[in-house]
């Protein structure tokens, strides 16, 4: 059976009782505290997580991605954030190299130059779609 919160307005203090849904619609409540029946219904704040589909779509936020081709700072923030939502800890160091490399402000061409063989077991470049 469901718990339901009540909370005496004339005490204003709060007690918990059982009841069947059939029971709660015809439930006339009394405080157990002072007897009072002047009481009202507390409901406590709720929490709720997001799925992942939830949680990506978040990421993907147009409103999210606008200053992702001129701020590679926000770029590594979105990139570290959306490993962290994946759960994604099989990655390659070399992710981690240049999510470091971006939140320090370095952008995507400066990270190629410096790190040519990046991404690539044949020693190319790395193509990366933003």
């Amino acid at each position: 059976m469901p718990t339901y919160e009540f909370r005496c307005v004339d005490c204003r203090k709060r007690y918990e009782i059982f009841l069947s849904f059939a029971d709660y619609d015809g439930y006339q409540g009394k405080c157990p505290h002072c007897g009072s029946v002047n009481v009202t219904r507390y409901i406590r704040k709720v929490r709720f997580s997001l799925g992942d589909r939830s949680r990506l779509a978040t990421l993907a936020d147009p409103a999210n991605l606008n200053a992702l081709d001129s701020d590679p700072q926000a770029l590594g923030k979105m990139m570290r954030e959306m490993k962290t939502q994946l759960g994604a800890n099989d990655l390659p160091g070399e992710f981690d190299e240049v999510v470091n490399r971006l939140e320090r402000g370095q952008s995507p061409d400066e990270i190629e130059r410096d790190l040519p063989d990046l991404g690539s077991d044949s020693g190319g470049t790395m193509d990366v779609d933003i």
